[in-house]
């Protein structure tokens, strides 16, 4: 006989929380040709200018043979520029094209407004705890590192 289970589901809930709130994302997305995998890539290069492309790998949770492919499509739209790193040339830096950087500044108003209606939604103090418990439980599971980091209070899609 099987156990059961006595908690709830919890990657099942945090994918389902993140398909809703998507759900109010993707249509601003799509109506600018982009998937999810190249909005994460632009935010993280708006966020931080130019970035080595194993940073970007990782920040935008997208694999690197995948994470190739995304950047090649997205060069081919004019959206980054990719080059050699100056500092190590066996690396390379990806940069937002001013194409790019525009539809990030774009886009990123109406992502903010619908942050602006979670908050207002779910109250300051539940979207700021909501935000405290996801970073302490992505603390808590990282391999090897026993302790909680403080919530770095950032806000991504």
């Amino acid at each position: 006989m099987v156990q059961p289970f006595t908690h709830r589901n919890l990657p099942r809930l945090l994918l389902q929380a993140r398909e809703a709130v998507m759900l109010h994302t993707r249509p601003s997305l799509r109506a600018h040709g982009l998937s999810d995998q190249q909005w994460r890539v632009l935010r993280v290069l708006g966020e931080h200018g130019t970035v080595e492309t194993g940073r970007v790998a990782r920040e935008a949770f997208i694999l690197g043979p995948s994470l190739t492919g995304v950047l090649a499509r997205m060069e081919r739209d004019g959206l980054i520029q990719r080059e050699r790193d100056p500092a190590d040339q066996r690396r390379s830096v990806v940069r937002a094209t001013p194409r790019g950087k525009r539809l990030v500044a774009k886009l990123s108003d109406a992502i903010e407004s619908h942050y602006a209606w979670l908050e207002q939604s779910l109250g300051k103090p539940q979207l700021q705890q909501l935000y405290d418990l996801l970073d302490r439980v992505i603390a808590l599971e990282q391999p090897g590192d026993e302790t909680v980091a403080e919530p770095e209070h950032e806000q991504e899609i």
